[in-house]
């Protein structure tokens, strides 16, 4: 398996890439601003198919090409309490600083927490850490010793509280029941800035401690 990783966007918001060498098969963990010429140029050296989008949250800054993929035949899931953010781009152009072309994106499959996914030959646990906005989820590969955990925590940090449908005491719960309860040694994937791991963010991180 290899993962491929880039900050996008104008804040830097990280998308990953799954590709699993032997199968020819890939997945995608959000879209921010570019990532779809992004995929195109590792494409040309690594070709794959693109078998699935998987959106941690809403977000426009982590959703921003997902229409380009879903247009593409991309299948593309998500959590429903973000169906909003996902459906009516206007909520959120206050928030673009510039960007254009946002529009909106369709959901083909709805994530419910605990769900078990089959990606790229790897189970994968769906859970449901809302908190930064109500919809953002976490996809753990216990196989990989992973978790990709959008903007719910950061190295050192948390996501913000202050959009809407933000809440702080509904995201240090959702960072200590659903995260803090993964393994020590499972590698965190944040939205933005570098990989942690959750034994080091249970003991050192100023906003959430075990």
């Amino acid at each position: 398996m290899k993962i491929f990783s880039q900050e996008l966007g104008n804040v830097a918001t990280n998308a990953f890439l799954f590709f699993e060498e032997t199968s020819g098969q890939a997945v995608l963990f959000d879209a921010p601003n570019g990532a779809f010429d992004w995929i195109n140029k590792i494409n040309e050296e690594n070709p794959f198919e693109l078998q699935a989008l998987y959106l941690t949250h809403g977000h426009y800054d982590h959703i921003f090409d997902g229409w380009k993929f879903t247009e593409s035949g991309v299948s593309t899931f998500g959590h429903k309490d973000d169906q909003t953010l996902f459906e009516e781009p206007d909520t959120q152009r206050a928030f673009l600083f510039g960007e254009d072309e946002f529009k909106g994106v369709k959901i083909n499959h709805w994530l419910t927490p605990g769900e078990s996914l089959d990606i790229i030959g790897h189970s994968v646990e769906v859970r449901h850490v809302p908190g930064h906005c109500p919809g953002n989820v976490l996809f753990y590969i216990s196989s990989l010793n992973l978790a990709v955990v959008g903007d719910a925590i950061f190295a050192g940090s948390i996501g913000r509280v202050d959009l809407p449908g933000g809440s702080m005491q509904v995201l240090e719960q959702s960072i200590r029941s659903q995260i803090y309860s993964l393994p020590d040694e499972t590698h965190l994937l944040p939205g933005h800035g570098p990989a942690t791991t959750v034994g080091r963010e249970k003991v050192s991180n100023p906003f959430v401690r075990e």
